[in-house]
């Protein structure tokens, strides 16, 4: 028995079902000394599925994200666990449970605090252990306040900047990472952003070195809902769902999302929706308005599905209006923004938690 599998099953079972795996005698001090480790650094809370809903430590989650893809490279935010705590309870204040976050930060767009050196992995798949500390301090953090990370692994956006792991590298890559997060039960793992290169040959990995990591993908850009092998794979859905070009988004996408409901029977993220702010990068072309957003999130709780706060916070790059000085997706920063975050913070209000 290989030790992380000791590590995920025999500290799961200590805790959970009383069960203990006694190994022999020369790896016995070894193995009581990952427990004590792993149970330090285990998460508070594990998420779960049930149906259509998501479960954290057995309890109806009102799933509700926000786009932070910059988080792990962020220096404000990760100056100090008790200042990440305090981002993450202004997040809550604003209804927001769930933060998405890049593993590849190192496409060539100019978004802020992006670099070359801003991935989890270098080019042979190997990983880049200060950024994963950093990762694992971010989920950790969320953990213990009850909120939950969305990690999108790889990103086409660093794809098509010629950014690109070849397979053999890409396999290592998730393998190790599946690896270094089994502590975190808090941790969604997200294939892809808008792409769906060898999507089940990575679940394949993914559940091969952790058989309950919750998986899942958005398999492409706006409006691709994906295809039947992929969508019966994962466990749940993350589309990102139809933009304004396409006409009246918040009776458009809902709609999407329904038939994805309806077809697979499991849960259902609209994980990037329609936005304000720069036209470039799958942008409005027409001007939008808050109450787009916020008609569109109504229409999605009422199916019974989730969100994910998609906004302009980061793309333009430091400096410039539409991103706040601190990088950090700051919900009382842009007026716009604001109005849609106290929508969010409301929810409970206008649509109960099952």
């Amino acid at each position: 028995m290989r030790w992380e599998d000791t590590l995920e099953g025999g500290l799961r079972g200590l805790f959970h079902f009383g069960r203990f795996f006694i190994l022999d005698s020369g790896q016995y001090m070894r193995t009581l000394t990952v427990f004590f480790v792993a149970a330090c650094l285990l998460s508070a809370a594990e998420l779960s599925i049930e149906g259509t809903r998501f479960r954290l430590d057995g309890k109806p989650f009102p799933y509700t994200g926000v786009t932070f893809f910059n988080a792990v490279y962020n220096p404000e935010f990760n100056k100090s666990s008790e200042d990440r705590k305090r981002w993450l309870a202004k997040f809550q204040k604003y209804g927001i449970n769930v933060i998405r976050v890049w593993a590849q930060w190192d496409n060539k767009r100019g978004f802020v605090n992006s670099c070359p050196e801003c991935s989890l992995y270098f080019p042979d798949g190997r990983l880049r252990e200060d950024r994963v500390k950093t990762l694992s301090e971010i989920v950790r953090d969320a953990g213990s306040v009850g909120m939950v990370v969305e990690l999108a692994m790889f990103s086409q956006e660093s794809w098509h900047d010629g950014i690109k792991l070849d397979a053999a590298a890409s396999d290592r890559a998730v393998a190790a990472l599946t690896k270094a997060m089994a502590p975190h039960r808090n941790l969604i793992l997200q294939v892809w952003n808008e792409f769906s290169e060898r999507v089940l040959d990575h679940v394949k990995t993914i559940r091969g070195n952790d058989a309950r990591r919750i998986v899942t993908n958005s398999a492409g850009g706006a409006g691709f809902l994906g295809d039947p092998p992929q969508n019966r794979a994962l466990d749940f859905l993350s589309p990102h769902t139809s933009r304004q070009g396409v006409g009246r988004t918040w009776e458009i996408a809902p709609k999407e999302l329904a038939y994805l409901l309806k077809t697979y029977g499991k849960p259902v993220v609209d994980d990037e929706p329609a936005r304000n702010g720069t036209s470039s990068f799958g942008g409005p072309k027409q001007p939008t308005d808050p109450m787009d957003h916020i008609l569109q999130i109504a229409a999605v709780w009422q199916l019974g599905a989730y969100v994910v706060y998609h906004h302009d916070m980061f793309q333009t790059g430091a400096g410039t209006a539409a991103v706040p000085p601190s990088g950090i997706p700051d919900p009382e920063f842009s007026p716009y923004h604001r109005q849609v975050f106290e929508f969010l913070a409301k929810r409970a209000r206008y649509m109960p938690l099952e």
